[in-house]
């Protein structure tokens, strides 16, 4: 009791100005301890997180991947760095050339096979190789890497078959694949990866590519919970932009000029003959060096997903996609559209 009176009678010498001050010295310490507090939660839980995710799966050299859109960019890559970690990887290629660069840079636990995601015959192929393959064993993991991104432009320059050609790729063929190999998969108790994009989570720019990802993050949440009773995994990876053929600015360029060539009179004088050039102008100047050249930031999460004995349910390489889409996605719809159209190439005739 000593304590507490010696407290009152030096609060009751001081100035009242003093006392104010001694109350916000109090305050400021409150937050203070509360803000270290949850500081030292965050990194307790990103410590712990880290050492769970370090353990990798055992007898990787039993269990077979197969991976599709291998021609090239991340599919190519995952290829290669699966091979080294000792698993036996099934690489599905639309070219000849693919299969052929992939034998002459991987080991002979690699294994090939053609496959055009938009055709029923051609998935039936290589499930039945894969079938062959695996034997009782089943299939240890599917990565749905294929995929593309023209055409790509203002909604009103499109047709249904534009967005039809895109989605048998991103969506359908993804889904096709998929439902193909599920009884392997299951046999093995493995994973699906879907690769996704952060584009399936919030819509920078027209055309189908935003609808065909969207659709991915539904089929990849509804797979997840169906599969969730047979001890299989299903995950998700979301990239930013990384320099690829689907981020190419040359290529996008093409794509719009072409599509410009076939628009009407009365929609080209709707948008303005300089339009093109503008937009031209504006992906050389701001999206030529966004586009991250780091592949491995990518494919490291895919190897992750697949050999990791607790994978992540959704992965988001990038710097963009972690501090700058992703937030994006989650802000009042009248904020993300004020930043998205701020500086985006205005038609001649817009009327806001």
């Amino acid at each position: 009791m000593s304590c507490i009176r010696l407290c009152v009678v030096v609060l009751e010498a001081l100035t009242p100005a003093a006392v104010h001050s001694f109350q916000m010295f109090c305050v400021l310490d409150v937050f203070t301890a509360m803000f270290l507090y949850i500081c030292g939660l965050v990194v307790l839980y990103y410590i712990v997180r880290w050492y769970r995710e370090r353990e990798r799966v055992p007898d990787r050299g039993s269990k077979h991947v197969f991976i599709t859109g291998c021609d090239s960019g991340f599919g190519k890559l995952l290829t290669s760095h699966l091979d080294k970690c000792g698993f036996c990887v099934v690489a599905a290629c639309l070219t000849e050339k693919g299969e052929e660069e992939l034998k002459k840079t991987c080991s002979s636990r690699l294994s090939t096979v053609h496959l055009d995601v938009t055709k029923s015959e051609s998935i039936d192929k290589a499930f039945a190789f894969i079938k062959n393959l695996v034997g009782e064993k089943g299939l240890w993991a599917l990565v749905n890497n294929a995929g593309v991104a023209v055409p790509s432009g203002p909604d009103d320059w499109l047709t249904l078959q534009d967005y039809k050609n895109m989605l048998d790729v991103n969506l359908n063929g993804v889904i096709g694949v998929t439902l193909s190999v599920l009884p392997l998969i299951k046999k093995a108790r493995g994973r699906v990866v879907n690769v996704a994009s952060v584009f399936g989570r919030i819509s920078p720019f027209g055309g189908p590519y935003s609808v065909s990802k969207y659709g991915v993050e539904a089929f990849n949440d509804t797979l997840r919970r169906t599969l969730y009773y047979f001890g299989v995994k299903v995950l998700c990876i979301e990239p930013g932009f990384f320099k690829t053929n689907v981020t190419d600015v040359d290529l996008q360029i093409r794509n719009v000029k072409k599509l410009w060539e076939k628009m009407p009179e009365e929609t080209k004088e709707e948008y303005g003959h300089d339009y093109v050039h503008k937009v031209e102008n504006v992906m050389k100047e701001k999206f030529s060096n966004m586009p991250d050249g780091n592949l491995m930031k990518v494919v490291s999460c895919m190897e992750h997903a697949v050999s990791a004995v607790r994978p992540r349910t959704r992965y988001s390489p990038g710097w963009d996609a972690k501090f700058f889409w992703l937030p994006l996605s989650y802000l009042p719809t009248c904020i993300s559209d004020y930043l998205l159209l701020k500086d985006a190439v205005r038609p001649a005739k817009c009327v806001m």
